[in-house]
């Protein structure tokens, strides 16, 4: 998630905790303790697909941040030994300002590796887009209310309760996706269609218009899913071009990179190199992690040592408007084959 929601779950958790003996403190070392997590990004891993593997690993680990927990615990102890608080509810607060942030991170498409140095596939529930202002907002107004009236002697309801909202926003956004992708697998069914994977995400802000995509061999279908859909969802079948993957069967940042997103790539010949896109993430025709994993050189492909990261197009205004405006009408016409085009820099 983005870094004022990690912020504001971290204050909000210390604030309900330790509010009442360290006042508004609390709100800034719950904010830092929510954040810390996040300053992996700092590291240089070699190359761009490293960067983006890597990142939501060994920081994002519960079994690394629990013994942080018991670390920061130990530590603040021994600086402040009669804070009035029990050593248990110090670690209990740190604990849980820390590892909800790879928790939370889970239920975004990005993919977490919560336990790390396990090599496990990275966890990614995407029920959540990344920036969600419903589940971020609860937080945000428990912890100005804290800044303005104080936490000292007094219980924390207010951040209780934000929590306690949050944590059924998640709920329900759980229940968003298995609804979207029971709606698909009744499509896929009446066509015979065999989806090798299905994945499926929430459309940019919101929780309320999914968008599916299944992997079917060399092709990929995609298909927006509402709650309020009257209509089966329309599926829109878009060439892979998993032909072109072929170069790079010995590439082990492509290896890495497929074990990673569980393989819900897409390859794209444009010019002289080859793209690999997440599919996963951002919304149709506009991902943020694009590679240029090969170069046309006298006739063949030549994979890159250093693989590179294309720069990221945010998509246009308008695009978010129709997807507004598709949550409520299942009517409404999004042309979401010629979104994919753009990959291909197609119209």
């Amino acid at each position: 998630m983005d870094s004022l929601t990690q912020a504001v779950l971290g204050a909000s958790i210390q604030g309900a905790l330790l509010g009442r003996w360290q006042g508004r403190r609390a709100l800034l070392y719950g904010a830092i303790l929510g954040t810390l997590p996040d300053l992996d990004v700092l590291i240089d891993y070699g190359d761009a697909v490293a960067d983006m593997t890597y990142h939501r690993g060994f920081s994002h680990s519960l079994l690394v941040l629990s013994a942080l927990a018991l670390l920061i615990t130990l530590v603040a102890r021994r600086l402040q030994p009669n804070p009035g608080y029990s050593a248990r509810r110090l670690f209990l607060t740190i604990w849980l300002a820390l590892i909800t942030h790879p928790l939370l991170d889970a239920f975004t498409s990005y993919g977490t590796q919560l336990l790390w140095p396990i090599a496990l596939p990275p966890v990614a529930w995407s029920s959540v887009f990344i920036i969600d202002p419903l589940y971020t907002l609860p937080l945000l107004v428990a912890v100005i209310a804290g800044l303005l009236r104080g936490l000292r002697e007094r219980p924390q309801w207010l951040a209780i309760c934000a929590l306690g909202v949050s944590s059924l926003y998640l709920a329900f956004t759980v229940a968003g996706k298995w609804m979207a992708e029971q709606k698909v697998e009744q499509v896929l069914a009446q066509r015979g269609i065999q989806a090798e994977q299905l994945f499926s995400t929430p459309t940019p802000f919101n929780s309320l218009l999914w968008r599916v995509i299944v992997i079917d061999g060399e092709h990929y279908h995609e298909a927006l899913v509402g709650w309020l859909d009257d209509k089966p969802p329309q599926l829109e079948r878009i060439p892979r071009g998993t032909a072109l993957a072929k170069p790079l069967q010995h590439s082990p940042q492509h290896a890495r990179l497929a074990w990673f997103t569980h393989d819900v790539l897409r390859y794209d010949q444009i010019g002289d190199q080859l793209i690999v896109t997440d599919l996963r993430l951002g919304m149709t025709g506009y991902h943020p992690f694009r590679f240029i994993f090969a170069e046309r050189r006298d006739g063949r492909w030549q994979p890159l040592a250093n693989v590179e990261r294309l720069p990221f197009s945010r998509g246009q205004p308008e695009h978010l408007l129709v997807l507004w405006q598709r949550i409520w009408n299942d009517r409404e016409p999004v042309q979401l084959l010629s979104w994919a085009n753009a990959l291909q820099g197609k119209p």
